[in-house]
């Protein structure tokens, strides 16, 4: 009888734990940031900045100017990481935070004869697109 008593008040003492533990945070919180991912179709090297051409939908593609100076500092507006040989294809992600646009990281192939690295001609003029470039403008 003893035993019986002693197994019921193991049993009661265990459940009433759980009357007595605090409440679970839930792991549900959300981050302020959110992305857009692109595959980058071309790549253009200018003085003043880099071009991309990247694909927005299966036969559609969409270009954006991206000025030096985001890339000039750690911390900057924006950074690059360089692939070596593997199968990753090159891409850009855009980076916002609570709605407004926080930085871009481009991920390029180091080797310049990749086939998604272009030459701009000498006789186009580009200069007037990378001036006063605030946020980069996606297109859809």
């Amino acid at each position: 009888m003893k035993k019986i008593i002693v197994f019921i008040v193991l049993i009661a003492m265990s459940q009433g734990v759980f009357l007595f533990a605090q409440e679970r945070t839930s792991f549900t919180h959300e981050s302020e940031f959110y992305y857009f991912n692109f595959s980058i179709e071309r790549v253009l090297a200018h003085r003043l900045g880099y071009v991309i051409i990247y694909r927005t939908g299966a036969n559609r593609v969409a270009r954006t100017f991206l000025p030096l100076e985001w890339f000039a500092a750690t911390g900057a507006t924006g950074a690059i990481a360089y692939l070596n040989s593997g199968t990753e294809w090159p891409s850009m992600t855009v980076f916002y935070r609570n709605g407004e646009f926080s930085h871009v990281l481009l991920r390029l192939r180091r080797n310049r004869l990749h086939e998604t690295w272009g030459v701009i001609p000498l006789n186009v003029n580009i200069d007037e697109y990378f001036h006063d470039i605030e946020e980069i403008r996606l297109q859809f």
